[in-house]
């Protein structure tokens, strides 16, 4: 399938009631169409991995187009040069998460970069940078507890960034990475609590609201459930 064949095809499933909803979430209406994230999944199925295809939807600056292009990418085939110039072209925070969780966190160089953009201050290639370890806490199952490790000093000096995008995407990382094991949970709330003495409120926020669900029962109970397996 031809990249401008999917251009038409999205096009023709434009959803203006979808794009004023988005925009009403903090999603850029701007070269829109509405297209739902399963339709876009279900179109990906079909399309296949296409590394070249890929390059040319994120080109066409069309959303759902370059939503579509982390999910038919292959991980192996991304360079660190393809990462610097997609993630400045990224201008709203739904088409960073997908690329994120879709495409980067699964390259080779998710670690590097997830260390390296959550010190800049462009608010999407912060951000990201904290999606990269949120999606690395969740996903990557093979790396070793001193990976997170090396994440924590990084969130709690970045946790005073008031911006909600942030802010959020900051949380996410500390609760993912103190859900992976015992330890890494101990480590994490330890973290939090350092953060919660600062005078950031945003930095307070972040830290109460992680305390509260990695000293939960739920995730407590599930902890030490998986640690009597090992």
């Amino acid at each position: 399938m031809q990249h401008e064949e999917i251009l038409k095809r999205l096009k023709s499933q434009s959803n203006p009631v979808a794009v004023a909803s988005m925009a009403r979430f903090g999603i850029n209406p701007q070269n829109t169409y509405g297209v739902s994230i399963p339709d876009l999944r279900k179109l990906a199925k079909e399309t296949g991995r296409n590394h070249i295809l890929s390059q040319q939807l994120w080109a066409s600056g069309i959303h759902e187009a370059r939503i579509l292009a982390t999910m038919i990418d292959s991980p192996k085939e991304v360079t660190e040069e393809q990462m610097g110039h997609w993630i400045k072209d990224i201008d709203s925070w739904d088409i960073c998460d997908q690329c994120c969780n879709n495409l980067f966190g699964k390259t080779a160089f998710a670690c590097q970069k997830a260390a390296e953009w959550s010190s800049r201050e462009e608010e999407f290639i912060k951000r990201a940078g904290f999606v990269l370890m949120a999606c690395l806490a969740i996903h990557d199952k093979k790396a070793d507890d001193k990976q997170f490790e090396r994440f924590l000093p990084i969130i709690k000096r970045e946790a005073a960034d008031n911006r909600n995008l942030v802010a959020k995407a900051v949380n996410w990382a500390l609760r993912q990475i103190g859900k992976r094991n015992l330890t890494l949970n101990r480590k994490a709330i330890e973290a939090a609590k350092e953060a919660q003495k600062t005078d950031s409120r945003s930095a307070k926020w972040i830290a109460s609201d992680a305390i509260r669900e990695l000293t939960s029962e739920a995730v407590q109970k599930r902890l030490h459930k998986n640690h009597q397996r090992i």
